[in-house]
């Protein structure tokens, strides 16, 4: 009997494939011709362009032009259009749409409602508004013959005092949705420590959380996310790479940060389109995801902000089979390492691997097309 030949890993292959998400902005996702839409319908005059094709073009310039303020100024526009029920609604529907068409099976959906008030909005009408939006984009996917489920994470700006807050808010929705907490914002001169009491909160109410660690800050960043905090997963995570040394012949020396990371399997959720703009790493071949793969650290790969990076999570996949040479297994424990730390429910996790991820790697390692989900 002769052995299978696998279906080529190639990016339509990848789309095809299931996977999950479990680091992406919601205001970071937005499509342009969205952001046009929104704009017009809001009186938002700011725009560069009102050229869906240009307007993508320039968030992606922008992104990649190595200035923080041309970067920050993305987000300006797009959280200046979703700053009403319809707009939030709309976004969040198209998220869920484009997530699965792009073959994520499930994903984690982040965003800060305190974003959002400019024009009034309360914070429980902005996460109900985000929610019936999500679920309508569900619906909207099952519609078309694809299945995904996406969860949501409130996030804290950790710059401000409104992180308890943040956190009482993810708490009072966690049964319509919201899956968990995270704080986002300047790491520099804003270690997590700032943020105990919402943290201390959560633990209490048995809550998950996750934090932004290790991106634009070193191994403190980290250290304090874990050890104070009880961080769960870790947002980006990419500096853990600085307490492990390789010799020149390859010998590799982990330090007790790095070794504890590793040893307690505390997810990475990696980004590296985005860790690239951002300068945590200077290219694909020299981001610290090929030797913590290799190491067999918990990696995840995530897009960040699908919009600014121009990425999906095939196309990250994508660049990492480019760059590394990965085939299907090493997808599919990407796949398997995001879904087992995401913040849903065990036995929801194991069915999702199960009856979905495994029949579908499994088919494309036997030269099948996955089946239609």
């Amino acid at each position: 009997m002769s052995t299978p030949t696998p279906v080529p890993v190639t990016p339509e292959a990848i789309r095809s494939a299931p996977k999950v998400l479990l680091h992406d902005h919601l205001d970071g996702g937005l499509r342009p011709g969205t952001v046009v839409d929104l704009a017009a319908a809001a009186g938002y005059g700011d725009l560069p362009t009102t050229d869906p094709a240009e307007l993508g073009a320039w968030f992606r310039a922008a992104a990649d032009s190595g200035s923080l303020v041309r970067y920050l100024e993305t987000f300006a526009h797009t959280c200046g259009v979703m700053q009403d029920e319809n707009a939030l609604v709309r976004v969040a529907a198209e998220c869920a749409e484009d997530l699965a068409a792009d073959g994520v099976v499930y994903a984690e959906v982040r965003y800060a409602p305190e974003l959002f008030t400019e024009k009034g909005l309360g914070l429980d009408a902005i996460v109900e508004a985000v929610q019936a939006g999500f679920r309508e984009g569900e619906r909207r996917a099952a519609a078309a013959g694809r299945t995904i489920r996406v969860g949501t994470l409130l996030c804290a700006m950790r710059q401000n005092a409104r992180s308890l807050e943040i956190a009482e808010l993810a708490v009072r929705y966690r049964d319509a949705g919201v899956v968990g907490f995270d704080i986002a914002g300047p790491e520099a001169g804003f270690p997590p420590t700032r943020n105990l009491d919402a943290f201390e909160y959560l633990r209490q109410q048995n809550a998950h959380f996750t934090i932004h660690a290790g991106e634009a800050f070193g191994l403190p960043s980290i250290w304090e996310a874990i050890q104070h905090c009880g961080a769960e997963r870790l947002g980006h995570g990419v500096r853990v790479v600085d307490d492990i040394k390789v010799d020149p012949d390859g010998t590799v020396h982990l330090g007790r940060l790095a070794s504890y990371v590793r040893d307690r399997r505390i997810p990475l959720e990696m980004c590296p389109t985005s860790n690239l703009q951002t300068g945590a790493a200077p290219s694909i071949a020299e981001h610290p995801i090929g030797l913590l793969t290799r190491l067999r650290f918990r990696v995840t790969v995530n897009t960040d902000n699908r919009l600014m990076s121009g990425c999906t999570v095939s196309s990250e996949l994508a660049a990492l089979v480019d760059t590394f040479g990965y085939d299907w297994t090493d997808l599919r424990w990407f796949t398997i390492n995001a879904m087992k730390s995401a913040f849903i429910g065990f036995e929801e996790r194991l069915a999702i691997i199960n009856d979905t991820i495994k029949p579908g790697y499994a088919a494309l390692l036997a030269g099948e097309a996955p089946a239609e989900r």
